[in-house]
């Protein structure tokens, strides 16, 4: 198994709360990762049909079974199990007694909040960051086979093509996922949303544009956007909002969870593609983005990430928040950087002022150097860079 950071988090928190729930998008580990972390556990699947019905029709009698705790896989399938599990917990506590494991945030975390408040603690696990597989020696060499390939576990521990995997996890689990939540009718009307979505990878979202040149209507393109990210298919980036300048862009900015996913919806079907595809730049930045929001949401932390864009179209990438202090993160796919690449995170440091901190550019590259007060990173770099700021 290639070591996930997320272990320790999880084994941090059982020292102090009786519940842990583990979410994130299916096939991101989850399981994998439970059953590491607390080997010693019973694990029940509630997709399981048997262990579903005991859990429906007899609640107290599937947890007696289980004094010290257990591993409850897709716990989501019985929601009302909460609040039995509550009064268990609370008669007999102790730390870091069941584990909970779901892939749906979408009410699981509001059931999860409102019946299991103070008692449980939360780890969102997403698919595999650059630097799990770096210091597993299984980073693929090249930039291009990184964002083609994605970060899902099953593409880096079996022998799987990206053009199989992703087809088949469209159709079996968004797709699923999708129609239990929404009633989806019109699948080709939702695979074209998903398909219009990657086209917009890296860019402000325009919902009225996106559902016109969907044919749906505003409301519906509205609630696929939020089901798709309580799916953790979907990440949405919020502008900063701190009024350095009042001409600043509120619109958010769309990415996908993993890029190997947004590449299969673009019809990228080999890694040579995207040497020349047109959204090869937004799907470094996808990654860059996503790398960032690993290294925070796998130690527990709240993301705090942001981007930051002024109405003349001057911006930067990304904007990383730690103690107060914003770190700015400007990103460039090309091997060289041109000399232009600087002109957004200057236009920072005049409006930020001593409010500001040290900035970066992560590019495609391969040599670390400096230009000024700004600090230029190859990729294969940027898993230290994520973990340090």
């Amino acid at each position: 198994m290639i070591a996930r950071t997320a272990q320790k988090t999880l084994l941090r928190l059982a020292k102090g709360f009786p519940i842990l729930a583990l979410t994130g998008p299916r096939q991101s580990g989850k399981t994998t990762l439970a059953r590491a972390a607390f080997p010693e556990k019973p694990y029940l699947s509630l997709e399981d049909p048997d262990v579903r019905v005991m859990a429906e029709q007899d609640p107290r009698g599937l947890l007696s079974n289980f004094r010290d705790g257990a591993i409850l896989d897709e716990v989501q399938r019985v929601p009302a199990l909460l609040s039995y599990l509550q009064t268990q917990v609370d008669r007999e506590l102790h730390p870091g007694a069941f584990v909970l494991a779901g892939s749906q945030q979408f009410g699981l975390l509001a059931d999860l909040t409102q019946t299991l408040a103070g008692r449980v603690g939360m780890v969102r696990l997403l698919p595999f960051a650059m630097g799990e597989l770096q210091d597993a020696g299984k980073l693929p060499e090249s930039l291009d086979e990184v964002m083609f390939r994605g970060l899902y576990p099953p593409l880096h521990d079996r022998d799987l093509s990206p053009v199989d995997w992703y087809g088949n996890y469209i159709d079996t689990y968004v797709e699923r996922d999708v129609r239990q939540l929404l009633k989806v009718q019109d699948l080709v009307a939702f695979q074209r949303f998903l398909r219009l979505c990657a086209a917009r990878v890296g860019q402000l979202l325009n919902l009225s544009d996106l559902a016109t040149d969907c044919g749906i209507t505003h409301n519906t393109a509205s609630a696929w956007l939020s089901v798709l990210e309580a799916s953790f298919i979907l990440v949405r980036l919020n502008p900063h909002f701190q009024n350095f300048n009042k001409r600043l862009v509120k619109s958010p900015k769309l990415y996908f969870c993993d890029t190997g996913l947004a590449a299969w919806l673009l019809g990228i079907r080999a890694t040579g593609q995207l040497a020349f595809h047109a959204q090869r730049g937004f799907l470094f930045e996808n990654l860059v983005v996503m790398e960032f929001l690993k290294a925070r949401q796998h130690e527990g932390l709240p993301p705090d990430l942001h981007f930051w864009r002024d109405s003349r179209g001057l911006e930067v990438d990304l904007l990383v928040e730690r103690a107060g202090v914003l770190q700015p993160v400007e990103v460039k796919s090309g091997q060289t950087v041109p000399t232009d690449a600087f002109t957004g995170l200057g236009k920072w440091a005049q409006v930020a002022g001593r409010t500001g901190a040290p900035a970066w550019l992560v590019y495609g590259g391969a040599q670390r150097f400096q230009h000024g007060t700004i600090g230029v990173i190859p990729w294969r770099d940027l898993p230290e860079l994520a973990r340090t700021l």
